[in-house]
């Protein structure tokens, strides 16, 4: 395949102006301009056309500008587009509804809706506190949770995002993530690695750092996104549920990226058969209109009115695109993702036998790692060779987003066909085969 010859003339002068006004600090990944986009395919402003692998960070869940979440937002701009959190309207009543139906527990629900997915963490953390009247916490190596104060915090997926911001919120202390393919952590015999996490918790950090009935919560990724798309072994969550009964730590599941049936399930913890007792929502569940919720165990939402709350909770805008979100992925998109995910992962496993370069591919429905390698046997990550792939599969009409050292994710809208899968793939083989070769 040809490669396009970007950036083009509108795309390189938007770029110039973006420079004068826009701050450096956001993470431009290459030189894309976007104009429009429909289903999994999007377009730049000087007209190439682009297959979407990866859906503005697994936002766009149900594609871009899908015609019932465009209609719904249409017809709700038409009544009001704000009220407040100071008062009530049908369509967030709705949504707490339908938050509280698919829920991945069996206890009521109670939801509070936010702007975003590191709103919806800072509200986990308060409430956490709250309802436990503890103060600490454990988070996980290589998570994203966020960038605001507490968020960041948790967040240990690179040095760099913690750089000049210190001192950050007393009271987290990380643990390793289950990783297998990259275990620091020495196993038992017959032991899950997953379990020798958990262990290290009980053992190290709890009985070393942090006395237990201080704990107020364990906030974790069920699949971690930024890190590395990363799978944990399948005893991690059965011993982790059972750690945090045993000393009555809230089990708090990050489900900005892996939620919204993105891996075939509602929620990626549901993957792994343990209930959490708050988990934080974004991302997907709107179809890309910023939205986010926290969703807590009824028994756990104490606080009294007032103790917490947000100007634009509830947007009216952002409900009914939640709603119409929430349909499309229970009546289709869900079960698509599970099928077409399957299909994808099973084609990258065949291309990581053609392609020595490939150490890992992972993952779970449209939730797929495919992580690059300079040595077979030492697992030694390869971000250069990574970083290359991205560019000429950008070059050639794909968008794709690295992750973790030098992982490239995909996860497309859940709308995707397999033969738009298989179009991707054999861009994505394309580009691989070219990076190895230079």
């Amino acid at each position: 395949m040809q490669p396009l010859k970007l950036p083009g003339p509108k795309a390189r002068e938007l770029i110039e102006r973006d420079a004068r006004v826009v701050s450096i600090s956001y993470p431009r990944g290459y030189p894309f301009v976007m104009d429009h986009g429909q289903g999994c395919r999007v377009w730049d402003v000087d007209g190439n056309a682009f297959l979407d692998f990866a859906a503005g960070i697994a936002v766009n869940s149900t594609g871009h500008s899908h015609p019932k979440v465009v209609k719904a937002i249409q017809e709700q701009a038409e009544k009001f587009i704000h009220i407040s959190s100071d008062f009530y309207h049908t369509k967030w009543i709705e949504l707490a509804e339908a938050l509280d139906r698919i829920a991945p527990f069996k206890e009521d629900a109670v939801s509070f809706v936010t702007n975003s997915g590191t709103e919806s963490i800072e509200t986990a953390i308060k409430l956490a506190r709250f309802t436990t009247r503890r103060s600490q916490f454990i988070g996980f190596l290589g998570g994203f949770h966020g960038r605001t104060m507490g968020a960041v915090t948790f967040t240990a997926s690179k040095a760099n995002y913690h750089r000049g911001f210190f001192p950050l919120m007393n009271g987290v202390v990380h643990a390793p993530y289950p990783d297998a393919y990259h275990p620091i952590l020495a196993s038992r015999p017959g032991e899950d690695y997953g379990e020798t996490v958990v262990r290290y918790i009980e053992e190290e950090i709890l009985g070393r750092i942090l006395p237990a009935d201080e704990v107020a919560g364990i906030l974790i990724e069920p699949i971690q996104g930024e890190g590395g798309y990363i799978v944990p072994t399948p005893g991690f969550f059965p011993a982790l549920r059972k750690l945090c009964d045993k000393y009555g730590i809230l089990l708090i599941a990050d489900e900005v990226q892996a939620g919204m049936g993105r891996t075939g399930k509602w929620w990626s913890i549901e993957n792994f058969g343990v209930e959490p007792d708050i988990f934080c929502s974004a991302k997907g569940i709107a179809s890309g209109v910023p939205l986010g919720a926290m969703v807590a165990r009824k028994s756990l939402v104490t606080w009294p009115r007032g103790a917490h709350g947000n100007t634009y909770g509830g947007n009216p805008l952002a409900c009914v695109a939640a709603l119409a979100t929430i349909d499309l992925i229970e009546n289709g998109y869900m079960q698509n993702a599970a099928e077409v995910g399957a299909f994808a992962l099973q084609r990258l496993q065949e291309m990581a036998q053609r392609h020595p370069s490939i150490g890992q591919a992972r993952g779970i429905g449209l939730m797929i790692g495919v992580e690059f390698v300079s040595d077979q046997q030492l697992h030694t990550p390869d971000p250069k060779l990574r970083d290359r792939v991205v560019d000429l599969a950008f070059e050639r009409g794909l968008l794709t987003l690295g992750c973790g050292k030098s992982v490239i994710r995909i996860s497309p809208p859940l709308c995707m066909t397999k033969d738009e899968m298989e179009e991707g793939l054999a861009i994505f083989e394309e580009a691989i085969t070219l990076a190895e070769a230079e």
